[in-house]
């Protein structure tokens, strides 16, 4: 028989073990190992029947158990020093609160996601967006910042994997119990749940529970429609993640920007919480929270415009995509019907939210509404997360400011980082901890700082050896368990399975290779040449073995495809001991899967992989990396500690070609460099050159990677500055740069370069020699504008065939006097020749107020024309 109605009997802890309960309610446990043994020790079997979920162990503990180990005098002084540990994690100063300009660092930042992975027992995630939000908040907390989390909850989270007989995914959506998980609802001071509302049209409502979850020192906040008062229809917004499209889709991100800031306010109001400064919007999903803020400043008597740029000054947006399919982008007329008098945000004109994510650069699409476009028309901070992400995010969104170079584009890069407490291994943290000591390593994987990890040149190679060979070893155990239940689950019988004592060896090299299957990370690269592959995992002398997972969006038939070719391969007699495909990848697999494999590989095309932080967490385990030179590998490669997969990039190569090139790279790696280095022994019996290739990837790679590293530079180089622009955006301020954009932008057409002119200044001008000094001369004129409003500047540097600038420095030029007859104002300044090689010049005219964050803000130029430039132009050549 079925249940009608399910709920939650949590059990009555006696008082002695009340700890346990705050302990199990603070995700720390997530990463802290000695919190996580605690409860292990509560009961050892039931810990690993219920995924290691504190919350799920407590609540199936027999109360004569927990009568035990009420009276268990050592174990009560362990849950005690646990406690304490916490009580003092959450209290105690840590770097937010001890860097040297603390007291004009932000007082709270509201850092918003549309998912979040934090644990397995949290399944709110669907990959790398998720986990990199989820260390976001773990960092934060380790670093001390105050950071709120914003999100959805999911009630059925994202699907569980599973294969079919003939090697297809099948998706299935576990439905989850908020109860049931490490939640508690938010309440308001009479006990009733605090709920949010979004106005609907037609006159419906959409309502949301607000959850918290507890990590570590950060609240993060979920928004929940599954409430009674809901119709069926919004009951379902938050169903699923990334389930559903169109007006589905639309609504779960209204829910979570509208929706979440005031969940978010609510917060604030209830604990006393100091209100965010700062606001991070992780992707576009988030972007409407923008909109929410306009419209609260406009209930206090401030016009659009002022509004916009209140909300600017204190707003970062992070972009993760490098591909234009992954930015959400809505019909307009169904953003239209969801906002206005009938419906959401009634006081903002419905033309002007819809202008923000206008598509109005060549190309775009003016029936679309972009998520992406409105997120940095909202944000006057935005990132990439690389270096060479921030590159090509610069090109891709360029034509939100014309007549500016890609490298003008205002938007910068962090480099993602990973959080090094959740994904390092015990073992390795204990190999470090008998080098340096447990609060040393602690603090080097929590805040980082140093350059390197030198201590790691002291551990001795065998002492590396045989860690990497016992994690190896955990693997291979791991795999064959998970395997197992695959083959159960696809219907074979107890009987054809005895195969799988003999799946993977602990001392044979193994490939990792683990991550969503979208067809740019080209999941069966590895099966272009399968005869090759085939001789390379059973090489009598040097063999591979491979373990490979990943899920393919439950829409993207073209990616379960791909798994379904891969696995068929995996199912081969022949191979199918050298190579296997784990089903449902998650964070419990990730877990084991990073520290037990000697390489981790990442062949995307590139330069589509905006970062690819599984090679950073295999790195963390002493996991060499082989890989395309993109996303982070790109920017910190080094022949030291990986290897460079070469790119068959040409302009002249097609899709076919390019992949069988890359293939053949891969495998001529694999066979000459990767395994015999591996294999390979010295005078003492082990293999000296990756042993000293794994210390490099934690001596130099180690303190990197972190996410600590990340928060620190979002701290000191994002979140600080938009503090101070916040602070200073008034509401008079933001009157006057608001009027003073619509004055510029009006006259903007009057602004010109009417002639430039070059005098030496050193005879050895004349022979244009490096280290000469020329001298500018410009006439402007600037219309209805004064001179305050704008900035000349002279943009010098290297010069290609086509006179294009590159690395360009700009320099300002001053005023000098008033305006001749005509009207035209003189500029001048002098220019140096500090480069030798062909070398060019150009002058333009810039917008230029106190309360921009950069020159190209407002993406207005004035540059010479052919006339106005004659005779002043390329030196050099």
């Amino acid at each position: 028989m079925k249940a009608i109605r399910r709920f939650t009997v949590r059990p009555v802890l006696p008082e002695a073990l009340h700890p346990l309960g705050d302990l199990a309610r603070n995700l720390r446990w997530s990463w802290h190992a000695e919190t996580r043994d605690l409860f292990q020790s509560v009961d050892p079997g039931r810990w690993d029947g219920c995924g290691g979920d504190p919350v799920r162990l407590l609540g199936g503990v027999p109360p004569a158990r927990l009568a035990e180990l009420a009276e268990d005098r050592r174990f009560l002084r362990r849950l005690a020093a646990t406690a304490d540990d916490l009580a003092d994690y959450l209290g105690g100063d840590r770097w937010y609160q001890s860097h040297p300009a603390a007291s004009d660092l932000p007082s709270a930042i509201a850092y918003f996601s549309p998912e979040f992975g934090i644990t397995a027992a949290l399944p709110q995630y669907s990959g790398g967006l998720g986990i990199l939000a989820g260390d976001h908040l773990k960092a934060a907390s380790d670093l001390g910042a105050p950071l709120i989390g914003v999100g959805l909850l999911y009630r059925h989270g994202y699907f569980r994997q599973t294969l079919s007989r003939d090697g297809w995914q099948q998706e299935h959506y576990p439905v989850l119990d908020p109860h049931e998980l490490p939640l508690t609802p938010l309440r308001e001071p009479d006990g009733t749940p605090a709920r949010v509302t979004l106005a609907l049209p037609g006159g419906r409502r959409l309502r949301a529970l607000v959850w918290l979850a507890q990590v570590g020192r950060v609240p993060l906040l979920l928004l929940d429609s599954d409430v009674e008062e809901n119709d069926l229809g919004e009951r379902g917004v938050t169903d699923r993640l990334y389930g559903g499209g169109g007006e589905h889709r639309l609504l779960q991100e209204m829910l979570l920007g509208i929706g979440g800031v005031r969940a978010l306010r609510t917060y604030c109001r209830l604990t006393g919480h100091a209100e965010p400064e700062v606001y991070h919007t992780n992707e576009g999903h988030a972007g409407f929270l923008g909109l929410e803020r306009i419209a609260e400043l406009c209930d206090t008597g401030l016009g659009f415009d002022a509004a916009l740029e209140a909300v600017r000054a204190g707003t970062v947006f992070t972009t993760h995509t490098p591909v234009p399919a992954g930015i959400d982008r809505f019909d307009r007329e169904l953003v239209a019907r969801h906002f206005g008098p009938d419906a959401e945000l009634p006081g903002i004109p419905v033309e002007r939210i819809l202008r923000l994510g206008s598509e109005t650069y060549p190309g775009g699409e003016p029936g679309l509404f972009n998520m992406a476009v409105m997120g940095l028309r909202l944000g006057r901070r935005a990132n990439g997360v690389s270096l060479l992400h921030g590159r090509v995010s610069r090109e891709m969104f360029s034509g939100l400011w014309p007549g500016f170079d890609p490298d003008e584009v205002p938007i910068t890069s962090v480099t993602n980082g990973v959080h090094a407490p959740t994904w390092v291994a015990p073992e390795v943290f204990r190999l470090g901890a008998r080098q340096i000591g447990a609060e040393r390593t602690e603090n080097a994987l929590m805040v980082g700082g140093s350059e390197r990890w030198d201590a790691i040149a002291e551990i001795p190679g065998q002492d590396i050896w045989e860690l990497r060979r016992a994690l190896r070893e955990r693997l291979v155990a791991e795999v064959r368990e998970r395997l197992y239940a695959s083959w159960r689950q696809r219907g074979a019988g107890s009987a054809e399975l005895g195969w799988i004592d003999g799946v993977l060896d602990p001392d044979v090299l193994t490939v990792g290779f683990a991550r969503r299957v979208p067809s740019y990370k080209r999941l069966t690269l590895m099966l272009r040449d399968r005869d090759r592959l085939t001789e390379l995992l059973l090489h009598p002398e040097r063999p591979l073995q491979i373990v490979v997972a990943g899920k393919a969006h439950p829409a993207d038939d073209g990616g379960k495809r791909l798994i379904q070719e891969l696995v068929r391969f995996t199912d081969d007699p022949r191979v199918r001991h050298r190579i296997v495909f784990l089903p449902d990848y998650g964070m419990a697999m990730a877990q084991k899967l990073y520290p037990g494999c000697d390489v981790w590989l990442n062949n995307p095309l590139r330069p589509l992989e905006a970062c690819g932080t599984s090679g950073m967490k295999a790195a963390l385990n002493g996991c060499l990396n082989l890989s395309v030179l993109d996303g982070w590998w790109d920017e910190w490669f080094q022949p030291d500690f990986g290897w460079a997969i070469p790119t068959a990039d040409g302009a002249g190569t097609d899709e076919d070609r390019r992949d069988e090139l890359e293939a053949a790279a891969l495998y001529d790696l694999l066979e000459h460099r990767v395994a015999p280095r591996f294999y390979e022994r010295g005078r003492g019996g082990l293999p000296d050159r990756w042993i000293e290739m794994v210390r490099r990837t934690l001596m130099q790679l180690g303190p990197k990677v972190p996410a600590g590293r990340m928060v620190r530079e979002y701290v000191d180089r994002l979140y600080t500055p938009a503090a101070h622009a916040h602070r200073a955006m008034t509401p008079d301020a933001a009157r006057e740069l608001a009027g003073w954009k619509a004055r510029v932008r009006a006259a903007w057409a009057g602004v010109t370069v009417d002639h430039v002119e070059t005098t030496a200044v050193t005879a050895a001008t004349a022979t244009a020699e490096l280290g000469a000094t020329l001298s500018l001369r410009v006439l402007a004129g600037l219309g209805e504008l004064a001179p305050g409003d704008v900035e000349v500047q002279a943009v010098s540097g290297r010069v290609d065939t086509e006179d294009r600038i590159a690395d360009a420095t700009a320099t300002a030029l001053k005023p000098v006097g008033g305006p001749d007859p005509e009207g035209r104002w003189c500029y001048e300044g002098p220019l140096s020749l500090d480069r030798t090689g062909p070398f060019g010049y150009t002058v333009r005219i810039l917008p230029a107020h106190r309360l921009l964050a950069s020159g190209a803000e407002l993406g207005l130029v004035a540059v010479p024309s052919q006339e106005a430039g004659e005779g002043a132009g390329v030196l050099l050549r």
